[in-house]
């Protein structure tokens, strides 16, 4: 039996820390930049901890374990 992909548009989006956490960037941050105030537009550079419910999930699609 053929090994499993990663799922590439997965392996895209989120990384892994060295703790073992994922991370993931916020949504809403690449348009319509003008209406959006600088506090706003530079929260969206820090990246976000994946939520406990949603990390399992992620972790199935990057088939790490």
């Amino acid at each position: 039996m053929p090994k499993m992909k990663t799922h590439r548009g997965a392996a895209k989006r989120f990384e892994l820390t060295g703790g073992g956490k994922l991370r993931r960037r916020k949504g809403y941050g690449s348009h319509l930049l003008v209406k959006k105030n600088s506090r706003r537009k530079r929260t969206y550079r820090v990246k976000q901890e994946v939520s406990p419910h949603d990390a399992s999930n992620v972790r199935k699609l990057l088939r790490l374990g």
